[in-house]
């Protein structure tokens, strides 16, 4: 072997060691930098969990809220079909109870007629007629019907139907003078309307 050729051996042997001292170094830096890529990727992963977390927080709470919105809209929607069916009801039976009150007038006014023209008054059956008339009365106005105030009233259109007018200077004007069949109220509507005669 020439010189030469020696110390090219030599420099090849050299920078074969170098060579391998260096992947030595890389080798062991290898597992610190691994375990600083984990550490990076686990904050990067709790990170995200986090995110995702707050963003399911953030659904949870608006779903909740939707759902509450959604309850008090049915409640109140309930509410006002409670009230609407009871007003309704209470509309019905009003109607219902007008209309059998209003055949019941005919009733009382045929019993107001016959004792009108009774002539002995202190007849028992006369006397048993008009105790059975008082309690048809306290009847009817225990049901809430009442007869309407017409004579020596001034005429009102709402409660009193005109058939008659007479010139009359004794009363004022447009004072009801004389009562042809009485009429009735129901709590606050009118069953049926007096006829009357006004002045005028």
């Amino acid at each position: 072997m020439t010189e030469e050729n020696k110390t090219t051996a030599e420099e090849t042997a050299e920078e074969v060691k170098e060579t391998e001292a260096a992947e030595d170094e890389v080798t062991e830096a290898t597992p610190e930098t691994q375990a600083g890529s984990e550490e990076v990727e686990e904050t990067k992963e709790k990170k995200l969990f986090g995110k995702k977390k707050k963003d399911k927080k953030d659904e949870k709470d608006e779903k909740i809220e939707e759902l509450t919105d959604r309850v008090k809209r049915q409640m109140a929607e309930f509410e006002n079909f409670r009230k609407r069916t009871e007003k309704e009801k209470a509309g019905m039976y009003a109607v219902g109870a007008k209309d059998v009150i209003e055949k019941i007038l005919p009733v009382v006014d045929n019993f107001e007629r016959g004792l009108d023209v009774a002539e002995d008054k202190e007849d028992p059956f006369v006397q048993g007629m008009e105790k059975i008339y008082k309690q048809f009365l306290t009847a009817l106005d225990g049901m809430g019907v009442k007869a309407i105030e017409a004579v020596g009233n001034e005429f009102n259109p709402d409660f009193h139907n005109a058939v008659m007018h007479v010139e009359d200077e004794t009363v004022g004007e447009n004072i009801v003078v004389e009562e042809f069949q009485k009429g009735y109220m129901y709590k606050d509507s009118v069953v049926r309307h007096s006829m009357v005669k006004v002045a005028n």
